[in-house]
């Protein structure tokens, strides 16, 4: 069951980026409050992707290095913000020897145009994302992004058994739920929301995650109102507009980009049905996950697969 890592050791990689920015800064090469800030976010998450690939320090890192954590990052960044964290590692450059004065890293094409045809994130990009927003929204990102749960969804979850799911049926009154329902995902957690229309609705959560929700369980349930609809919220989690727009803006900050909250309902149809194709046909495994998420009919779902 994807997950997202958030929780990455930030402190060693602003050492190491404020290090770097120091040198950087001696050497003249910063002309301006925002750019320092800048470089400052990019370094960070280059000393952070050495330190996940295990290739040294960004003290030490050579171009071979450079080239690759840019290649990596072509399917992740806009072309605006990767050529900010090329502008940043070749500072780093000039300012230690590795560049002369008048050599430049070779530009980097991203390839996010392509990706936003698509409103879907990675899993690496929702990371990013979420390791740019505070704890509590980055906690309701990762709820949403596992169990592709709309905004205002986060405000609704419960235990199934405290709001047990309703009763989908046919036209003929047999009952819809498909055998393959939660299928490679059986060790899941049982949670419910309410959906669109009022449906209550199964999710799934892996037990790390529901743990940390449990964590956050209010002693008494609070009312919240979202876009002039009132809920009974149960948790201490971030959710609806406030949330989505919380997320679009740590996609912006992050990524120089941003296909909205909904794109991770569109992670989750995608990566699910990848899941459940390797134990049925493509047509059951749709409609599976067009149940998984609530949808009333399986040609909506298909929309979230292009």
């Amino acid at each position: 069951m994807p997950q997202v890592n958030y929780r990455y050791d930030k402190a060693k990689a602003e050492t190491q980026a404020n290090k770097a920015m120091g040198v950087i800064e001696k050497a003249g090469l910063i002309k301006s409050v925002g750019t320092n800030r800048n470089y400052r976010e990019c370094l960070q998450h280059t000393a952070q992707w050495i330190k996940d690939n295990r290739l040294g320090d960004l003290r030490h890192m050579d171009r071979d290095t450079a080239t690759r954590y840019l290649d990596e990052m072509k399917s992740v960044y806009s072309q605006k913000t990767l050529d900010m964290h090329r502008q940043a590692i070749q500072a780093h450059f000039h300012a230690t020897g590795v560049l002369q004065s008048k050599e430049t890293l070779p530009v980097t094409k991203s390839e996010v145009q392509t990706v936003l045809e698509h409103r879907a994130y990675t899993p690496a990009q929702v990371s990013l994302v979420a390791q740019a927003q505070n704890e509590r929204n980055a906690f309701s990102t990762e709820l949403a992004y596992a169990a592709g749960l709309r905004a205002h969804e986060l405000l609704t979850i419960r235990p199934l058994a405290e709001q047990p799911a309703d009763i989908r049926r046919y036209e003929d009154g047999s009952i819809k739920a498909l055998d393959t329902k939660w299928q490679g995902r059986e060790e899941g957690v049982p949670y419910s929301v309410v959906g669109k229309g009022g449906l209550v609705r199964e999710v799934r959560l892996p037990q790390e995650l529901a743990d940390k929700l449990e964590s956050r369980r209010l002693e008494e349930p609070i009312q919240v109102r979202d876009r002039g609809v009132n809920y009974e919220q149960h948790y201490d989690v971030a959710g609806g507009q406030k949330w989505s727009n919380s997320f679009s803006a740590a996609s912006e900050r992050a990524l120089g980009w941003s296909t909205g909250a909904h794109g991770l309902r569109h992670s989750y149809a995608q990566e699910r049905l990848h899941e459940l194709e390797r134990f049925c046909p493509y047509e059951k495994a749709l409609e599976t996950v067009s149940q998984e998420m609530g949808h009333f009919r399986p040609e909506i779902t298909e929309t979230y697969l292009r």
